[in-house]
């Protein structure tokens, strides 16, 4: 017997990004203007502006990549890589926020994952996560 080809139509698992809304970046040049008086007002007030380029980092770097083999979770610095069969399930934390039970017992937070992302999840997960909303 042989292998059946893979259908041409199917394409590799899909993948989901999760991030943080681009429009933080907004506020914090917001709030750069807004301090720019402030900064000037006396010596070393221009640290305020350590303020804005912390979240603007923050708000580039942060993010949830979801396939069908891995979770990976990258944080201002660093970052996490977990296959599929290292957690255990999910957890809703307080204010609809997401973390990854690992079989070990630990918990990893999915940052920019919110519950009303799980659908998304389940689909990029390859089939791990049942689809909640059913269908």
């Amino acid at each position: 017997m042989s292998t059946p080809a893979p259908d041409a139509t199917e394409g590799p698992a899909p993948q989901a990004v999760f991030r943080i809304s681009p429009l933080v970046v907004l506020v914090a040049l917001t709030f750069t203007v807004c301090a720019t008086p402030f900064a000037g007002g006396a010596p070393f007030f221009w640290l305020v502006y350590l303020i804005p380029i912390g979240i603007i980092i923050w708000t580039l770097r942060v993010r949830t990549t979801v396939d069908a083999e891995t979770v990976a979770v990258r944080r201002v610095v660093g970052g996490r890589r977990v296959p599929w069969s290292e957690i255990s399930s999910l957890r809703l934390r307080d204010r609809a926020r997401v973390s990854a039970v690992l079989t070990d017992g630990g918990e990893l937070p999915l940052p920019a994952v919110h519950v009303r992302d799980l659908p998304q999840l389940a689909a990029a997960s390859g089939g791990r996560l049942p689809d909640p909303a059913g269908e």
